[in-house]
């Protein structure tokens, strides 16, 4: 199984002092998350893109290619490229670019988004939210499989017998479809042979089984071996109790200004611990316990990627420099070792 982090560089306003963290310094402190996993030797490190005043990456690509330079092993992806608005053709040469600069270690996984901000900011109807997102999905493959290209479509201007360069180091890019939990996105990356990517933010992760699984029917029914990944909410301390007296502050700013723009209730201290619970959203805890719910997942979904989400809000720099650490030396040897036993028993 794959093991890695995605962030969304945050740079909303810390609770305490009351001022936003420098996006200068965010990026600075970005790179060194990126190197030190490349250090620790995890699998993956994915950005999210977003165009909102908590998030510092609006353009993923320009951040990747930095970090392409500075590390040598780990893989480089998005987590997600909004391709509704995006143009399938620049994203292809954007990332095209990272790969050649990271001698073939990028990655990129779309999705529709989560907020709603870059529909209007490019110039799109939020009526045409999926339409845009199929009719997209569709070019950026068929770019990714052939050099010269003619397209006709409703969303995108049409072109001719046009080659669409610089092409990967790779033959081809991987290209990951990041889900929300909707039936009908399971069955479009099952049916398009696509990995899937799944976010498990909240509540129990076992209520998502029958979705994983129908992804995985769908993908064998079309001839297609799935690949399953699961993006948590991650933070590792030395101790259970220093995990989370360390992440809540941060985690439950961030979630209550979300929360409140979406009508959700606000999340105290009880909620928090009790998606901490064993069988919880939440992996916020000692070694053993992320070890433990990493491989609890495993065992209901048979995910073959698992990425943790760390930097919610201002968390403090050293702290997730710390935590990163421990996923990437001790968390991630074990989960290794654990999986590849079961494999063979």
């Amino acid at each position: 199984m794959e093991l890695g982090l995605y962030t969304f560089a945050d740079v909303a306003p810390d609770k305490t002092s009351g001022k936003a963290l420098n996006t200068n310094q965010r990026f600075k402190n970005l790179l060194e998350e990126i190197q030190l996993a490349d250090q620790v030797g995890l699998d993956l490190f994915a950005l999210g893109e977003h165009h909102r005043e908590e998030y510092a990456i609006s353009a993923p690509a320009v951040a990747l290619a930095a970090a392409a330079v500075v590390t040598k092993n780990i893989r480089l992806s998005s987590a997600v490229t909004v391709l509704s608005s995006d143009d399938p053709v620049r994203v292809f040469q954007s990332f095209a670019m990272v790969d050649q600069l990271s001698n073939g270690r990028a990655e990129i996984m779309v999705g529709r988004g989560s907020f709603i901000e870059s529909y209007p900011l490019f110039g799109y109807n939020l009526k045409d939210y999926d339409a845009l997102f199929a009719e997209k999905l569709e070019l950026l493959l068929k770019i990714n499989k052939q050099e010269i290209v003619s397209w006709r479509g409703k969303h995108r201007p049409s072109f001719e017998s046009l080659g669409v360069y610089p092409r990967p180091y790779q033959e081809h890019l991987p290209i990951w479809l990041a889900v929300g939990g909707t039936p009908e996105s399971a069955v479009r990356a099952g049916t398009l042979g696509l990995p899937m990517a799944l976010a498990i933010i909240g509540g129990m992760p076992a209520q998502f089984v029958p979705f994983t699984q129908l992804y995985k029917d769908t993908a064998r029914n079309n001839g297609f071996t799935p690949q399953l990944g699961i993006n948590s909410h991650v933070y590792v301390a030395d101790d259970s109790q220093q995990a989370g007296d360390e992440f809540y502050p941060a985690y439950s700013a961030m979630m209550n200004k979300i929360g409140r723009e979406r009508g959700w209730q606000p999340m105290a201290r009880a909620h928090f611990d009790a998606l901490r619970s064993a069988k919880g959203a939440l992996l916020v805890g000692s070694v053993q316990q992320v070890v433990d719910k990493i491989l609890y997942e495993h065992e209901l979904f048979g995910n073959t990627r698992f990425l943790a989400q760390m930097s919610m809000g201002t968390m403090d720099h050293k702290k997730i420099m710390r935590s990163i650490e421990l996923f990437g030396t001790q968390v991630a040897p074990q989960v290794r070792k654990s999986v590849v036993s079961t494999a063979f028993s």
